[in-house]
This record gives C-alpha cells, sequence and structure tokens, in this order.
C-alpha cells in the first residue's frame, strides 16, 4: 500500500491538535478537540493525547493479530486514559478527546472504523467516490444550536444562548441518543460506525480531518470525486493549500470560521490478498 500524508496546524506557533500515521496495511487519522486554557484539567493538552492515542492504535495495528477494530480501540482508549487519570480529570467533558478514522487491508478486505466527524473517502473501482462519516456529532450539533437562529451575534443575548447551547452539546457526548468520541471510556468504541469492502472494488482511500473537509462544505471548492482528482494529481498538500486560501479569503466576512488543524492521508496501491505484493490501481 502506497500512502501519502500532510498536515498543518490552524494558526502557526499553535500545536497541531490532529495526528495521522501508517504501519504496513494500516492507517489511522485523528482530529483532536478540547477546550483552550483548561490546563488546570488536563496538564497534557489535546495535541498531546491524540499523538498518544494515535501511536499506540499504530502499534496495535502493527501486531496483525486479527482483533477487529473496535476492540483495538477500546483497548487502546483504556490505555491512555489509565496514563493520566491519576494527574487528570479526565472525565470532565472539557478533558481532551478525538475524532478517529481507521483503515486496515486485512484478509483480502478493507476493514474501516469511523469516531465522529472525520471522513473517509472510497475510491470506488466502480460507481465513483463512497464518502462515509460519523454524523452524529454535527446533528447533535444542530439540535443543540436552534436557539441561536435569529440571534444578533456578538450580543450579550447571544452569548449566553451560546453558553447553554455548549453545555447541552457536552450533556450528550457519549450518551445514547447523542454522540461519541475517543476520550475517556472505552465503551465508545462499541458506538463507532464501522464497514469492510473488498480490497478488489476499491482504487484507493482518502481520510480527511474536518477541517481539510472544507474544501466541499463549507467553502464547495469541489466536490467528492474532484477531492479524489486533485488527490491523484497534486496529492494531499494540495486540498490543505486550497483550503487555507479560501479561509483567507473569507476571513473577514460574518460567516468566517477559525482556520482549523487539517490533514490527508491518500492511499493508493491497496494489496489485493493476503501475502500478496501490491499491484497498481486500475484508473478510475
Amino acid at each position: 500500500m502506497r500512502v501519502s500524508m500532510a498536515t498543518s496546524p490552524g494558526a502557526a506557533g499553535q500545536p497541531n491538535e490532529d495526528f495521522a500515521g501508517a504501519v504496513p496495511g494500516a492507517v489511522v487519522l485523528l482530529d483532536g478537540a478540547g477546550i483552550p486554557g483548561t490546563e488546570s484539567i488536563c496538564s497534557h493538552g489535546v495535541a498531546w493525547y491524540t499523538h498518544r492515542l494515535g501511536g499506540a492504535l499504530l502499534g496495535r495495528l502493527s501486531r496483525d493479530d486479527g482483533r477487529d477494530l473496535p476492540a483495538i480501540l477500546a483497548t487502546t482508549i483504556a490505555e491512555i486514559a489509565a496514563d493520566h487519570r491519576d494527574t487528570c480529570d479526565i472525565t470532565n467533558p472539557s478533558s481532551p478527546q478525538a475524532t478517529v478514522v481507521m483503515v486496515r487491508a486485512h484478509r483480502g478486505r478493507l476493514d474501516y472504523l469511523l469516531l465522529a466527524d472525520s471522513f473517509l473517502v472510497l475510491d470506488q473501482v466502480r460507481g465513483g467516490p463512497q464518502v462515509i462519516t460519523d454524523e452524529r456529532e454535527v446533528t447533535a450539533r444542530r439540535i443543540c444550536s436552534a436557539p441561536l437562529e435569529g440571534v444578533p451575534r456578538r450580543t450579550p443575548e447571544y452569548d449566553r444562548i451560546r453558553d447553554s447551547c455548549v453545555e447541552a452539546l457536552r450533556a450528550r457526548r457519549n450518551q445514547p441518543g447523542g454522540y461519541w468520541i475517543a476520550k475517556d471510556d472505552p465503551h465508545a468504541a462499541a458506538e463507532a460506525v464501522t464497514g469492510s469492502r473488498p480490497l478488489h472494488d476499491l482504487a484507493g482511500v482518502a481520510l480527511l480531518s474536518n477541517g481539510a473537509s472544507r474544501i466541499v462544505s463549507p467553502y464547495a471548492l469541489t466536490d467528492w470525486p474532484g477531492v479524489l482528482d486533485l488527490l491523484s494529481a497534486n496529492g494531499p498538500a494540495d486540498i490543505i493549500r486550497r483550503v487555507r486560501q479560501a479561509e483567507a479569503r473569507t476571513s473577514a466576512g460574518p460567516d468566517a470560521s477559525m482556520p482549523d488543524d487539517a490533514t490527508v492521508v491518500h492511499c493508493t496501491h491497496l494489496p489485493r490478498s493476503v501475502g500478496a505484493p501490491s499491484q497498481p490501481a486500475g484508473n478510475r
């Protein structure tokens, strides 16, 4: 399997809270989340959490012991929680957490797992791309943000309602009927979006953190087939470059969004069978 990747922090001089890495036959991408300025809750920070969790996931995937992806994720969440349970308030809603995307070529199939709102794009040999994400966080955020509709921005009323919306969203985290994310509870892994596809059906796969997926929404610079075309032509760094240009153009508008960490991983030349050498993927 051939893997290319690119990542960029949302702001110069700030730690990149995304993580991406690969071992033979498997890839992991994490998008960290947490509340800035909460060192009293966790002294390590979000980047520490994503890098520690991502590295441990890669270590377990490299063993190729046949365990399914949710089991690997659950064990690893528990391990990292134990690493700082005695020094940090890991059950606090503002403590470090991360979305997770994992893919693994195993026994002629591509197994995948997603937890929270990063993206996996399957470059199908026939039928165009299949885009997979865990929509529960987006749905919960939309429901919790409904009271803000029509309230003027930059007003005390807006700030008050926004704070209550944030608390309502936190209350739905890692709860039935809410959404799930890697944090301190290993049971979240059992709630992940999972699936499996025959490797011979795929020309490649792409993994994008939420910050990189902005190229499709909200910026509408291309669609998902266009993302695959850009990756094939120019590689992952071009996706991030285009997102940064769009962020710069809209930075002064009323709907401006803060630049976010952005990471893209592109996998091609997928292995076709167990023990066989990788073969070049066919043209899409």
